[in-house]
């Protein structure tokens, strides 16, 4: 006789219907929040699923992560066969990493518009240093700062920068645009024939990862050059 009331392990449905494995497959975003709250939860009980278990938990807030956030310890153990302190516990700090996120809200990431905006940005960092520092910003589609990258530093006349390392984090990063800066100890802005050099490689290696390099900057104490300024870009 067949026995409808089995109920299947998480290890019985589909591979592509697992949690860990269809976020592996698809993406984090392609899971329902019963699916997410599942991976947390980790196994259900005999009778249910983690996925099903999970559904239920939240059928109980009414599908509304917001209220269900204001569940205690008590409510999800005495409430859910399968779910003890320690289960209650990491729902609840996810919950709660949730909340301190939506508060946080979006960083503020500033925007480049000209050449004395990187300048200024790097200026404090490089014009007391008697050697050479060599730095990029990183910036995305919007010209907006995605990370400042401490790439080389030299002697007082020169520093050596392998573009590799250079390229390697905009990768990584996703950028779509780069601002090379350096330093000049001497006080002297104008770039030096290593300077050139240096600055047509990464213009070569940028364009061909459909990168931009936007500018080149030299930064002393009073003043600074900007081979984009210059139409040397």
């Amino acid at each position: 006789m067949e026995n409808n009331n089995i109920k299947l392990s998480i290890t019985d449905l589909p591979l592509e219907d697992r949690p860990r494995e269809k976020m592996m497959l698809r993406g984090i975003s392609a899971l329902s929040s019963a699916e997410l709250l599942a991976i947390l939860i980790g196994s259900g009980n005999k009778d249910e699923t983690a996925v099903e278990l999970s559904q239920r938990i939240l059928n109980s807030a009414g599908n509304n992560l917001s209220n269900l956030g204001k569940y205690n310890l008590d409510d999800f153990v005495n409430n859910f066969k399968g779910i003890g302190p320690a289960k209650a516990i990491t729902i609840m700090a996810a919950l709660e990493l949730g909340r301190r996120r939506k508060e946080d809200g979006v960083p503020d990431r500033p925007r480049i518009t000209c050449s004395e905006d990187a300048y200024k940005l790097v200026r404090g960092g490089l014009i007391d240093l008697p050697y050479e520092v060599f730095k990029v910003i990183l910036l995305n589609r919007a010209n907006r700062i995605i990370d400042i990258l401490h790439i080389s530093q030299g002697g007082t006349a020169s520093t050596i920068v392998d573009v590799k390392l250079v390229m390697k984090p905009a990768i990584q990063q996703l950028a779509t645009g780069m601002i090379l800066c350096h330093n000049h100890p001497s006080n002297n802005s104008r770039p030096s024939s290593s300077d050139d050099l240096l600055t047509t490689r990464i213009k070569e290696a940028a364009s061909l990862l459909e990168m931009t390099l936007t500018d080149h900057i030299i930064v002393c104490e009073d003043d600074y050059y900007s081979y984009a300024d210059e139409g040397r870009l």
